[in-house]
């Protein structure tokens, strides 16, 4: 799991916008912090440029917020950024941007939350002094759980639905109070991360086409999530995960045959990533009682199965976390 960051990181201008240079130091910024773009001024543009970024990581997300005066820019899916494999949530607080598509285009206003993927191309005008926030997905972890999405050419407007007015509050939420989050342990970075990302479907859904596919794509989605939350369960299985969702067993099987893995294998991996999440982190639960939390019910077959993934044994791996974070060895209870 990627860090959680216990500063924000920041970026500012505040140049002559006809000063050679300052739309490129403006791209390189939107490119660090979002996806890239080719950045023109407009007569909007006042004669003094300002633009400000920050941006505070958590787990796999990443918040960011932008206050910038008017300019133009274009992004192809080749022009690169930290966003191009992402998906964006955007919030408008201040001002209004014009975003043009292939399939259309739609002024943002104060108060309006629209959803942006850095795989399409787009050319966006702030016409007004502006004001955003954005919530940044790794797009792969998007699709597990909206996999519909991978299949648009325009991505669906959110509109005014409770899920996304509630997603909208819950980033404010997040900026509160991830001092807090850094202070505490992964599980609690993991558990913001998939309560944003359920939000995020809630809001989406309703939006997207329906078709015997996407049907198939929503419900293997829709396990996925629920194995996430039953991982501590000790009886998830095929059976009883098919018997929640009131499909045969057969049926189930049938659905993961496609994806080159298994029911069982997912429930598998997760729970190691879930172990290995909790061994690379100090705390006083020893290697067994750390797979018994996570659903394993003979230590040394989960050490095996470990060994098997990772390559390295639980301990191996608890103490080279440890070595990593005081620059020795701490022994650790067995």
């Amino acid at each position: 799991m990627a860090p959680l960051s216990n500063a924000p990181e920041r970026w500012c201008i505040q140049r002559t916008a006809d000063r050679f240079g300052v739309a490129d130091e403006w791209a390189d910024i939107l490119a660090s912090t979002h996806v890239g773009f080719d950045v023109r001024f407009t007569h909007r543009t006042p004669k003094k440029f300002q633009g400000t970024v920050v941006r505070r990581r958590f787990g796999e997300l990443t918040l960011v917020d932008c206050v910038c005066t008017p300019f133009s820019g274009r992004h192809d899916v080749l022009m690169g950024g930290v966003g191009e494999s992402a998906i964006g949530f955007q919030t408008v607080r201040r001002g209004a941007e014009r975003i043009r598509y292939a399939s259309g285009e739609h002024v943002v206003t104060s108060g309006e939350a629209i959803l942006w993927d850095g795989a399409h191309p787009v050319d966006v005008e702030v016409v007004e002094p502006f004001v955003k926030r954005t919530l940044i997905f790794p797009r792969d972890r998007v699709l597990a759980v909206c996999p519909r999405l991978a299949d648009l050419q325009a991505l669906p407007s959110l509109g005014e639905s409770p899920s996304t007015r509630l997603l909208v509050r819950y980033l404010d939420a997040l900026a509160d109070e991830l001092p807090g989050l850094a202070a505490g342990a992964d599980s609690a970075v993991s558990t913001a991360t998939d309560v944003a990302l359920e939000l995020l479907r809630a809001a989406v859904e309703p939006g997207l086409p329906g078709s015997k596919a996407a049907a198939r794509d929503a419900l293997r989605a829709d396990i996925r999530r629920y194995i996430r939350v039953h991982l501590q369960d000790p009886g998830l299985g095929p059976e009883s995960i098919a018997r929640a969702h009131a499909i045969s067993l057969r049926s189930l099987h049938s659905l993961f045959e496609d994806t080159g893995e298994s029911v069982a294998a997912f429930v598998r991996k997760s729970r190691l990533a879930r172990c290995r999440a909790e061994l690379e982190q100090p705390g006083a639960s020893t290697v067994t009682e750390i797979a018994f939390r996570w659903g394993f019910s003979d230590a040394a077959h989960f050490s095996n199965v470990f060994k098997r993934e990772y390559g390295q044994s639980p301990r191996e791996v608890r103490r080279a976390a440890a070595t990593r974070m005081n620059g020795q060895v701490i022994p650790h209870a067995d």
